[in-house]
């Protein structure tokens, strides 16, 4: 055996180092068409026979990652509506008075302002935080914050 015998295994072990440092599932996907190449080479095959079936097995590998449930991207989430940046959102709010759709309501010590998240009536007292836009609290009524969806507040001035 020469030392060409051991470049697929080689380029395979490097891509899949470079794999657990970066964490990126792709390189262990090209890998994988390495790895085809490499026993392509162990069969017999010409040289022209390994790269083919480095890449078809690569792009392959590729293409069902990229379809799978690890291969898509995650929808981003605005900020001012996640409750895992904005730890106010989900907190307990009570008004007392509205006026025009906005109020100004004690919260952690401190006067805020508040207003309406769209389509939410202004006749109860115990809202909840859906928002935090700039320096204002976006409120909707207590209890209806858990069934809406995060993204149904629309954190743009208009």
């Amino acid at each position: 055996m020469t030392p060409n015998d051991f470049l697929w295994w080689i380029g395979a072990g490097a891509l899949i180092v470079a794999e657990l440092l970066t964490g990126t599932f792709y390189l262990l996907m090209i890998a994988l068409g390495l790895i085809a190449g490499a026993l392509a080479k162990l069969s017999g095959a010409s040289l022209a026979v390994q790269y083919l079936c480095a890449a078809l097995v690569a792009l392959a590998a590729v293409v069902l990652l990229r379809r799978s449930k690890f291969g898509r991207r995650r929808e981003r989430r605005d900020a001012s509506t996640n409750p895992d940046v904005i730890l106010d959102v989900g907190a307990p709010v009570e008004v007392l008075t509205w006026r025009d759709g906005c109020a100004r309501v004690p919260y952690r010590g401190a006067e805020w302002d508040v207003e309406l998240a769209p389509g939410e009536r202004d006749d109860a007292r115990f809202y909840e935080i859906a928002a935090v836009r700039a320096n204002r609290l976006v409120l909707v009524e207590k209890g209806h914050a858990s069934k809406r969806t995060h993204h149904s507040v629309s954190t743009t001035k208009e």
